[in-house]
C-alpha cells in the first residue's frame, strides 16, 4: 500500500477522534454558552459514541454491496455538513443531535478504512498498516486538544466544529482524486437483504468477536479516559484549559510509538503473539493508576505515569486486534469492519457513561473504569487465543 494512500486513510480514521479530541477544552465554554453544567454537555459525546456504534452497523452491508468508494464519499460528505450544524447550534439540544449526526458521517472512514486496508493486505501486512495509520490519526489527539484550547481561548468553541467541517471538505476532495475502488472485482457483491444474517454469522464466530471485544474493551478504557480527563486535569488539578492539550498530547505520543514498535516487531512475531503480552501491561498500569488515584495526591504527576503507560500500550493493542479481527474476512470484511466498529464504540460508550454516573470529584472514577476495562481486556484475550489455539488443531 502506497505512502498516499496511508495519508489518506490515516486522515479518514482520524474522523472520530478528531471529532472527540478537538473540542474537549470547548467543555466549560459549551457549557457556559447554553447555561448548564458540564455533566449535560459530556451528553454530545455520549451521543457522538452512539452514533459511531449505530451508523458503522449501516456502512458495513452498503460497503459489501456497492464497494468503498461510494459509501466514504457519502459519509465524509454529511460529517462536513453535520460539523456546520455543531457550529451554529442555537442550544445544546440541537448540538447533541447535531453530533449524532457527525458522527454517522464520520464512522464511514473509520469502517471502510479496514474494510480497504483487508482488501489490500494480508494479517502481518494489515496489522503493519494499522500501526502506520496509527501514526497518521495520532497526530490527532496531540495536535486537536492543544488547538482547540487555543480557539476556544481566542475565538470561541464554535470554530472548533468550523474548522473540523474544513477538515472534512478537505479529506472530501482526497478520496474523490485520490482513492480508488479497492473492493477486488473477483469478490462476489453480498446482498443488502442478507445483512442480518451476515451480522449474526460474524456473532457466532466467537474468535472474531474476542479478538473484536478485545479491542473494543481496551478503547472503552480510553475512552473513559477521554469522558473522565477534563475534569481531573483542569477542574481537579487546576491545569488551564490551553495547556491541556500537551498532557493529553504526551499521553497519545506515547500511543504513537508503541504503535510503530510495534510494526517493527510483527517481523519477528505475529499479531496474536504481540496482544496476548501487551494486554498484561495494560492491566498493570490501570490497577497503578486506580492506586495512586484513591490516595488522591496532591500533585498529578502519580497519575500521569501509569496513565502514559496505560495509553501507550494501546499501541500494541489496537493494531494486532483490529488485524486479527480482519483476518480471511473477505467478501464480508465491511461488515466485519462495521460490526468490529460497533462493538467496540458500544462498549466505550458505556464506559464514558460509567465515568460520568461515578462521578464524586476525584480521579477515582476514571482510575476504577479504565482498570476494570484491563481486567476484561485480559480475560477476553486469554479466552479468544485459547479458542484461537483449538481451532487451528
Amino acid at each position: 500500500m502506497n505512502l498516499r494512500m496511508v495519508l489518506i486513510l490515516g486522515a479518514l480514521s482520524a474522523f472520530g477522534p478528531l471529532a472527540i479530541d478537538f473540542y474537549l477544552p470547548a467543555f466549560p465554554a459549551i457549557a457556559q454558552a447554553f447555561a448548564t453544567d458540564e455533566k449535560h454537555v459530556q451528553t454530545t459525546l455520549a451521543a457522538y459514541f452512539l452514533g459511531l456504534s449505530i451508523g458503522q452497523l449501516l456502512y458495513g452491508p452498503v460497503a459489501d454491496r456497492f464497494g468503498r468508494r461510494k459509501p466514504l464519499l457519502f459519509g465524509v460528505a454529511l460529517f462536513t455538513l453535520a460539523s456546520l450544524a455543531c457550529a451554529y447550534a442555537p442550544n445544546l439540544d440541537t448540538l447533541i443531535l447535531a453530533r449524532f449526526v457527525q458522527a454517522l458521517g464520520g464512522c464511514a472512514g473509520m469502517v471502510l478504512s479496514r474494510a480497504i486496508v483487508s482488501d489490500k493486505c494480508d494479517p502481518v501486512a494489515s496489522a503493519k498498516v494499522f500501526s502506520q495509520l496509527v501514526l497518521v490519526m495520532g497526530l490527532a489527539p496531540i495536535l486537536a486538544p492543544m488547538l482547540g484550547g487555543v480557539l476556544v481561548n481566542h475565538v470561541g468553541w464554535q470554530f472548533i466544529f468550523l474548522s473540523l467541517s474544513l477538515f472534512s471538505a478537505g479529506c472530501l476532495l482526497a478520496v474523490s482524486l485520490g482513492l480508488p475502488e479497492s473492493m477486488p472485482d473477483h469478490i462476489p457483491r453480498q446482498p443488502l437483504s442478507g445483512a442480518l444474517r451476515q451480522y449474526l454469522r460474524l456473532l457466532a464466530d466467537r474468535v472474531f468477536l474476542g479478538h473484536a471485544l478485545t479491542g473494543g474493551i481496551a478503547i472503552a478504557g480510553m475512552f473513559a479516559y477521554i469522558a473522565g480527563s477534563p475534569f481531573v486535569f483542569i477542574k481537579l488539578y487546576g491545569v488551564p484549559a490551553e495547556h491541556y492539550g500537551w498532557f493529553f498530547g504526551a499521553n497519545a505520543a506515547g500511543f504513537i510509538l508503541m504503535a510503530q514498535v510495534n510494526a517493527r516487531l510483527l517481523a519477528k512475531r505475529g499479531p496474536a503473539w504481540l496482544l496476548s503480552r501487551a494486554v498484561w501491561v495494560y492491566l498493570i498500569a490501570g490497577l497503578t493508576l486506580l492506586s495512586m488515584a484513591a490516595f488522591k495526591p496532591a500533585a498529578l504527576w502519580p497519575l500521569l505515569v501509569p496513565l502514559f503507560v496505560c495509553i501507550a500500550s494501546l499501541g500494541f493493542i489496537l493494531p494486532n486486534a483490529s488485524a486479527c479481527a480482519m483476518s480471511g474476512q473477505g467478501a464480508r470484511a465491511g461488515s466485519a469492519s462495521a460490526l468490529m466498529g460497533c462493538v467496540q464504540f458500544s462498549v466505550a460508550a458505556g464506559a464514558a457513561a460509567l465515568v460520568g454516573v461515578l462521578h464524586d470529584g476525584s480521579a477515582v472514577p476514571m482510575a476504577l473504569v479504565m482498570s476494570l476495562c484491563g481486567a476484561l481486556v485480559v480475560t477476553v484475550a486469554l479466552l479468544t487465543r485459547r479458542l484461537q489455539s483449538r481451532r487451528s488443531v
